[in-house]
């Protein structure tokens, strides 16, 4: 039974040089694209950064309270590359991040969060050039200042168990091996298609989860366009421009929109 990070895995074996993630933020004007190789790349120094210095491995749980983001899709990879389980956060006062082993937040997020009594937090910038977190003077560590340090492939300590946990998000539970199997799934319940350009927004990948803006796609053989604060009349125009075959949340004139009959 495979794990999530098997899914990335794949999606190199079949073209590691194409792009895979293409992220827009109309806010900040950033455009940042990702080959396989670049996004494998992110995610071996991110599983090596919490393997070495939080000693994350199988029966670990990190909280991600993170938006969807091309950096955010390189932390939930690397969580599971190390065995360990995602706690999936949108509440800042949840009063389950007692009970995790580190936190990874937006540098937004971190004021909030140091109120409280936790263990290790780090923070990020999602700085488009992968920089670190200007301004800050907080007890967080900063992601971008320590990953890069780290080494560009990984071998877990231990095994990575498909059964166990995988990922916890409000009432939802899934094993390591289950998060693969339920992408697979989900998959092909969309209609998600090897070759297609998936194009979703900040606001339907965050109702939808991981399991259907990163792993569906990548278990498909998809790669995926994410655009945040876009302005509704620009995603047309976005979706030609990146050559877009498919949306997920999103109903587009002319192009197929995924779970819709056609």
């Amino acid at each position: 039974m495979p794990h999530p990070a098997a899914l990335l895995e794949a999606a190199l074996r079949r073209d590691a040089a194409s792009p895979l993630i293409t992220f827009y933020d109309d806010v900040s004007g950033e455009r940042t694209e990702l080959s396989g190789t670049t996004l494998a790349n992110w995610v071996a120094k991110t599983a090596n950064l919490l393997q070495d210095e939080f000693d994350v491995g199988p029966g670990s749980t990190v909280a991600v309270a993170l938006p969807v983001h091309w950096q955010t899709a390189a932390v939930l990879l690397g969580v599971w590359s190390c065995g360990a389980a995602v706690l999936d956060t949108a509440a800042e006062d949840d009063g389950r991040l007692a009970a995790v082993d580190v936190v990874l937040a937006a540098q937004d997020r971190l004021p909030a969060l140091e109120e409280q009594d936790l263990p290790d937090l780090m923070g990020l910038s999602l700085h488009p050039l992968g920089m670190g977190m200007a301004g800050y003077a907080g007890p967080a560590r900063d992601f971008a200042l320590e990953v890069r340090v780290h080494g560009d492939t990984f071998t877990p300590w231990q095994p990575v168990d498909p059964a166990g946990p995988g990922l916890r998000a409000g009432a939802l539970e899934l094993p390591l091996g289950g998060l693969a199997s339920a992408a697979t799934e989900l998959a092909g319940r969309l209609g998600i298609e090897a070759g297609d350009r998936v194009l979703v927004d900040e606001r339907a990948a965050t109702e939808a989860g991981p399991v259907a803006w990163l792993l569906a796609p990548l278990a498909a053989g998809a790669s995926i366009v994410l655009s945040r604060a876009t302005q509704p009349e620009a995603l047309l125009r976005r979706a030609s421009a990146e050559r877009v075959t498919a949306t997920l949340g999103l109903t587009l004139d002319g192009v197929r929109e995924l779970g819709r009959p056609t």
